[in-house]
């Protein structure tokens, strides 16, 4: 069975960047949404990204976002992978020539299969409770909307943490799993403790 994937999401402090890192984690992803308490500047992630050794991943997070802004970004920060939450059409997505995953919003009357089918360009497929903002909200989606016979890599968010991440993956197998709430001291704030205690109950996951 492949190692699960692991993403700390909404890092704000070069610290927190430090402990993700020093964790294990993947990936690492930067919100640059003006709507979310962990919400960053060029300017502010430049340095954090800095921090990141090779073979971990910078994921950009954006929501609708001008796609000046997006040049801009891809311009100046070392990032290796995008990931669109907003209302970003296929062609939006793929206009950057970069890698990039999509996120669903998962609830009740979603066809997953159908939603992916119109990405067949994206890398993976984010699932994330629906929830206002975009993200970030703590909370866990129903899993068994997730068709048993989806096929495409499977990101799985919304609402994870230690007490329950080690049960969904067990339960899901995803290719991957991404934290943000979950691993906090406060909104933007990631506890160092946290991160290590999610990422061990990935690895008991995968046996």
């Amino acid at each position: 069975m492949p190692r699960t994937r692991i993403k700390i999401c909404g890092l704000t402090r070069a610290q927190d960047v430090d402990a993700a890192v020093a964790a294990g984690a993947d990936a690492l992803g930067f919100v640059f949404y003006p709507a979310s308490p962990r919400h960053v500047t060029i300017d502010q992630a430049a340095p954090l990204m800095a921090r990141v050794p090779p073979f971990v991943t910078i994921v950009a997070l954006f929501v609708n976002a001008d796609p000046a802004f997006v040049r801009e970004a891809l311009t100046r920060l070392p990032i290796g992978l995008l990931q669109f939450h907003g209302d970003e059409t296929e062609a939006d997505c793929l206009q950057y020539g970069r890698p990039y995953i999509r996120a669903a919003r998962m609830r009740a009357g979603v066809d997953l299969i159908e939603y992916a089918a119109c990405f067949p360009s994206a890398r993976g497929v984010l699932l994330d409770a629906f929830v206002e903002g975009y993200g970030g909200g703590g909370k866990v989606f129903d899993w068994s909307l997730i068709p048993p016979e989806f096929d495409r890599p499977l990101i799985l968010s919304g609402g994870l943490s230690a007490d329950n991440v080690t049960e969904a993956v067990r339960r899901i197998r995803p290719w991957a799993v991404d934290v943000s709430s979950g691993v906090e001291a406060g909104k933007g704030i990631k506890d160092a403790g946290a991160i290590a205690r999610f990422i061990s109950g990935v690895r008991d996951a995968d046996g």
